[in-house]
């Protein structure tokens, strides 16, 4: 079965095309790891929670969007040796050091899906 990585994280408003350039640059880099499918989605309906939110599960300011993502991979066995090979490639490290938001409010997971029609 599939495995995700979903992804929630804060970008100002004014890094949109910073921030589709460095996910772009990721892409062929997590399928040369393993993974099968890659979604990075914008904000454009997010309504104001009153006790929770996407913004506020990233502290997302005033001049910020909230970006939602996932990574598919095959299964949580390919996806973790990917996890591991990220970790020791210099690509994916030369990318960390200049990505265009706050990764410290970055939230994600790893997550088996339940159902997929």
């Amino acid at each position: 079965m599939s495995y995700v990585d979903g992804f929630v994280v804060a970008v100002p408003v004014a890094n949109k095309e910073a921030y589709r350039n460095m996910a772009a640059k990721a892409v062929p880099l997590f399928k040369e790891f393993g993974a099968t499918r890659i979604v990075e989605c914008w904000a454009d309906d997010v309504p104001d929670g009153k006790l929770t939110d996407f913004r506020m599960a990233v502290k997302a300011q005033a001049d910020e969007t909230v970006v939602f993502s996932w990574i598919e991979y095959p299964s949580k066995a390919v996806r973790d040796a990917a996890n591991a090979k990220m970790m020791e490639d210099p690509r994916m490290k030369e990318m960390g050091d200049s990505m265009p938001f706050d990764g410290k409010r970055m939230i994600y997971g790893g997550f088996s899906p339940i159902l997929d029609e």
